[in-house]
Formats: C-alpha cells, sequence, structure tokens
C-alpha cells in the first residue's frame, strides 16, 4: 500500500552542525541522498528533513531565504508516543545546542513542548491521548 512522505526542506548555515545535531537526537542521515550540500535525516518512514546549505537551497527558489533566527517560515510538528517522549526529545534538543521554544502546553488530553534547532527552526512534539482522538 502507497504511503505518502513529506519531505521538508530547511536552508541551514552549516550541514555538518545540522547532521551532528539530528543524529544527537536519535536520527539518521540517509547518505544515498546526502552530500557537502545537504543532508537527508530520516525521521520516520514517511518523514524526511532535507537540510540544505543555503547556496544548495537557493537553487529550489526565486524567494529570499528567511532567517529563521528572526523569522518564522515554518513550525513543524512531530508526535510522541507519550509526555515523557515529548520531555526527552525536547531535552535531548536542547542539550545537543537547541534552544526551548515558548512554553510547556498541557492540556490533558494533549501536551507539547518546542525547541529550536541550531537554525532557528521550531519543532514542536506533541503528545495526544489516542482516547480522546477517538472520541
Amino acid at each position: 500500500m502507497y504511503q505518502q512522505m513529506i519531505f521538508v526542506n530547511l536552508a541551514v548555515n552549516d550541514v555538518d552542525a545540522s547532521k551532528k545535531f539530528f543524529t544527537e537526537l536519535g536520527y539518521t542521515i540517509n547518505p544515498q541522498f546526502s552530500d557537502e550540500n545537504c543532508a537527508s535525516v530520516v525521521i520516520s518512514d514517511t518523514i524526511v528533513a532535507m537540510l540544505l546549505n543555503k547556496q544548495r537551497y537557493a537553487d529550489f527558489t526565486k524567494k529570499e531565504i528567511a532567517d529563521s533566527t528572526k523569522t518564522s517560515e515554518v513550525l513543524i510538528c512531530l508526535s510522541a508516543q507519550s509526555r515523557e517522549k515529548v520531555d526527552e526529545l525536547v531535552d535531548k534538543a536542547i542539550a545537543s545546542g537547541g534552544s526551548a521554544s515558548g512554553e510547556t502546553q498541557d492540556y490533558g488530553q494533549m501536551y507539547g513542548r518546542a525547541f529550536d534547532d541550531p537554525d532557528g527552526h521550531t519543532w514542536e512534539v506533541m503528545w495526544m491521548d489516542p482516547a480522546a482522538i477517538q472520541g
């Protein structure tokens, strides 16, 4: 059965530093689609973050590239298996060179936190109680 995938393309300042950051979070780099200009970070079977240096990123757009430390061009939200997994990933991101972003969101059946990666892209991590989703 076909599963649609998402490839999130992000401009980064230093591909090697970005690879180090995301591997420290437990993700893998797909060498088949990585080189000195980009890193293919496998987040899951259906989610890949393509981290491209700004020169390579510019090959795909005529628009000005946002300075993600000053402006928000995208909010990326990842699901987590539990509240503890939310905390684990965000704490690991902060310890690996990221920074906390925003306030913890705790609505009982939903729990989330966020971090900014070293390039300033915001990654939200959210857990939702499966019983609340099913209704």
